[in-house]
């Protein structure tokens, strides 16, 4: 417990390394994965993202927000456990009504205080504003200031992706059936991003795989030469692909910015859903 006793929490769409969410206390709510059976699972509680993958040929599930029942009681849990307040991150309120529903429970707690960080964005991306988050707690930040801080964290903290088949993203409605069928026939790869409202938005567009990589690198580069030091993350869940993207990060980025860190994020079953196995993404946050 940090000396203010101010407990983090997110939820499971930011994709925080598990590593750090055990070494800091993070407290996490699981985001639900439906099946057309009614069977019900809590992300990362009762389902794995292997088994969710697994289970693709089968069946794409859709997801869920927790319950307010399951937020209010981990709220009441950290109470309970020695802290006095919380900071509360979440996944991007223009892709999930989680900060929605978080921000409720969050009015009705008494005597203690919650602060609702919405981060505009999802997995990693919004994992480093959580990681950031911790990292100001235990700084000894007030409660009272964490909120304009974080705001401008997740203003510095950009998301790329991209995946090799564009079928999840067609069922999932996040892109149209246009650039379904114009990306299928002509190899094209949208690579998308999360705008300013926290939706996704095509980014550039990219014929063939590796090119689609090399503009994600392009991307991120492009945020780096705003900042004198930068933090990346990669995100994929094949995760032999790793030491390659660092690889071309560095060559790209070294040059303009000191990197502080490389982080390499899975993806939990919440994203890949709506993405596919196949999603590489690619994240960057100014210092």
């Amino acid at each position: 417990m940090n000396k203010q006793r101010i407990a983090v929490i997110t939820d499971s769409g930011t994709d925080t390394p598990e590593e750090f969410v055990a070494a800091h206390d993070v407290r996490v709510v699981p985001l639900r994965i439906n099946y057309s059976d009614g069977s019900t699972y809590e992300n990362g509680v009762s389902i794995t993202t292997e088994e969710v993958v697994r289970r693709f040929g089968e069946e794409v599930p859709t997801t869920s927000l927790p319950s307010p029942m399951k937020i209010a009681d981990t709220l009441e849990q950290a109470r309970r456990d020695g802290y006095v307040g919380a900071v509360f991150v979440t996944i991007s309120s223009g892709l999930s009504a989680t900060h929605e529903t978080v921000s409720m429970v969050a009015r009705q707690m008494e005597d203690f205080p919650v602060v609702v960080v919405d981060t505009r964005s999802i997995g990693g991306a919004a994992g480093m504003v959580v990681m950031e988050a911790v990292r100001q707690v235990e700084a000894g930040m007030p409660l009272e200031s964490i909120g304009s801080v974080l705001a401008g964290v997740s203003e510095r903290t950009h998301v790329y992706f991209a995946v090799q088949k564009l079928d999840f993203l067609r069922k999932g409605g996040r892109i149209s059936e246009t650039v379904y069928r114009v990306g299928s026939a002509l190899n094209i790869k949208p690579v998308l991003t999360c705008s300013e409202e926290g939706k996704y938005v095509i980014a550039k567009k990219a014929r063939g795989w590796r090119r689609a990589l090399d503009t994600e690198v392009e991307l991120v580069a492009a945020h780096a030469r705003e900042h004198r030091e930068v933090r990346l993350g990669i995100c994929s869940y094949d995760t032999s692909v790793y030491d390659e993207l660092e690889a071309r990060l560095r060559e790209r980025v070294e040059p303009v910015s000191r990197i502080v860190e490389v982080l390499r994020l899975s993806i939990s079953a919440d994203l890949l859903v709506h993405t596919g196995p196949t999603l590489v993404g690619m994240a960057v946050q100014g210092l």
